[in-house]
């Protein structure tokens, strides 16, 4: 009987699963597509009708958590039109808080933070999401220049926007590694704000309008 397109998506989602669950207990490196096959009970063969290689299959699973970059650019070039700090802000706030209602986004960035060892066999992998962070980078940025003259002298897009990510990584960081320190839905304005207060002039004022 030919597989329908119901069951292929029904063993791929199952693989993901697989991986998910084996990357957060044994670590990316110490886990292979045998193991990932066995417990999803389907055969090699159809790890790699889904899959290229490992790298393929583990960027399919960060994927699954975070926006494609096509997405993250139409998202972020929206928000140049009007007031972009604020929605700058608001993105933050969005994506801290997701952590702590999302499941899934909390096991997978436990996973790609704690339990990814970027070995030869994953260099697709560590390419590809080191691609998706430098463009998270250049598009904040770009985003900050349309309001660079609310920015502190000294201060520049550029700068602006890695400190916007460091703060977001170190959050995503601690809090996976201890989920006691914050509470990401009630305490992300408090994490974000004073970071907002240090780059941007009268940033109290600007947001209470």
């Amino acid at each position: 009987m030919r597989r329908t397109k119901e069951d292929a998506e029904k063993t791929r989602i199952a693989l993901l699963a697989s991986a998910e669950r084996l990357f957060l207990d044994k670590g990316v490196a110490h886990t292979s597509l045998d193991q990932i096959a066995r417990d999803a009970g389907v055969t090699r063969g159809a790890v790699y009708w889904h899959f290229q290689n490992k790298a393929h299959l583990f960027h399919e699973m960060l994927n699954q958590v975070r926006l494609p970059p096509e997405q993250m650019a139409e998202r972020l070039c929206s928000c140049t039109q009007q007031q972009p700090l604020r929605a700058l802000h608001e993105l933050c706030i969005e994506g801290i808080s997701a952590l702590g209602r999302d499941e899934q986004k909390r096991r997978v960035m436990t996973i790609l933070l704690h339990r990814c060892e970027f070995t030869e066999e994953l260099r697709e992998a560590e390419e590809r999401h080191h691609a998706f962070i430098n463009l998270f980078i250049e598009l904040c940025e770009k985003l900050l220049e349309s309001a660079a003259d609310s920015l502190y002298p000294g201060i520049t897009p550029k700068l602006a926007a890695r400190t916007l990510h460091a703060l977001i990584v170190g959050v995503f960081s601690d809090w996976t590694r201890d989920p006691t320190l914050f509470d990401p839905e009630k305490d992300c304005a408090a994490l974000i704000d004073p970071v907002f207060r240090g780059l941007v002039k009268d940033w109290d004022s600007s947001v209470a309008h």
